[in-house]
């Protein structure tokens, strides 16, 4: 059975099982996560040539069948769990099961519309994997340091050649990061451009070239909400919460949040800003986060424009 044409899909995924969902109450079935079940999902869905397929980021199990989607030109949305969790709550689904999950999926694309998903190149996807690497060992070498201190005397020759081990790694891993990126013309002409904004170091600049490929393409409210810097409003009736921010990419917000520590003491524009908002009673924190959102939009329009830091900018943003 091939469902209508234009459905919305669902994928449900487990370490060794795909449950899809076609449309909210439609067709269901389950094919391997693996290459032989990958094939036959691509072949069914290229019948049902649905006009978007949602699958949940579940700790890197998704990355197979989304690469294949992807490299197959069907159109493919990953989301945040905790949306559709809270999307489930709104219309009253309580019960969980891989099939009921799959279908929730479709009903999700089908009333939000998310993003379609745009995969990092190799490229990218190679200095993502050298900076996630970087910042294990630095955990590693913290942790080390820590256990230093409480290390009996007699065994501590032990703990210092791990560090030892440890800090030579973390030599070669910068060594081999910035060769990569100076190596690489696109990388390093987009490197210029975000390090020439004071606040903005190395490591900033090489997590956002390779865990936010989108930086440059997106408009600034879609950026904002993709690395989670976008404050959502929670009003009800009478009552006016607090924005908060949620989601995102981790590891863009962290080094993000580092760049704009600095930048809200060596940045001219960010400065002023900065203390702008605490001027108007604006918490530490609110007023941090809304430096964040500043700094981003400066960013992207700078990728999007390719043009360096200027003191004044008057950017297209």
């Amino acid at each position: 059975m091939v469902s209508e044409i234009g459905s919305f899909v669902g994928i449900d995924v487990s370490k060794a099982i795909l449950d899809v969902g076609i449309g909210v109450a439609g067709e269901h079935f389950r094919v391997d996560n693996d290459e032989v079940g990958l094939k036959k999902l691509i072949e069914r869905l290229k019948a049902v040539q649905p006009s978007l397929i949602v699958v949940e980021s579940t700790g890197g199990l998704e990355k197979l069948v989304v690469a294949e989607l992807f490299a197959n030109t069907l159109p493919v949305a990953l989301v945040n769990p905790g949306r559709v969790r809270e999307f489930a709550k709104s219309t009253g689904r309580l019960a969980k099961t891989d099939k009921l999950d799959a279908r929730l999926l479709a009903h999700f694309g089908e009333a939000i519309r998310p993003a379609l998903v745009t995969l990092p190149t190799e490229e990218e996807q190679y200095l993502s994997a050298l900076m996630t690497r970087r910042r294990q060992v630095i955990d590693l070498l913290t942790s080390e340091k820590n256990h230093l201190l409480s290390t009996p005397v007699k065994l501590r020759h032990l703990v210092e050649e791990s560090i030892t081990a440890l800090q030579k790694q973390l030599d070669e891993l910068n060594q081999t990061i910035d060769q990569f990126v100076n190596h690489n013309d696109a990388f390093r002409k987009k490197d210029e451009i975000l390090r020439s904004v004071p606040g903005v170091g190395k490591i900033t600049s090489a997590i956002l070239l390779s865990d936010l490929p989108e930086i440059g393409l997106l408009d600034r409210k879609k950026i904002a909400a993709l690395v989670g810097v976008a404050p959502f409003n929670d009003d009800s009736g009478h009552r006016s919460g607090k924005r908060r921010v949620k989601g995102g990419r981790e590891s863009v917000r962290h080094v993000l949040y580092m760049a704009t520590l600095a930048a809200s003491r060596s940045n001219p524009v960010i400065k002023r800003f900065y203390q702008r908002m605490l001027q108007l009673g604006k918490p530490f924190k609110v007023a941090l986060i809304a430096c964040m959102h500043k700094l981003l939009t400066i960013l992207n329009s700078m990728i999007r424009n390719l043009h360096t830091w200027q003191p004044n900018p008057t950017l297209d943003i």
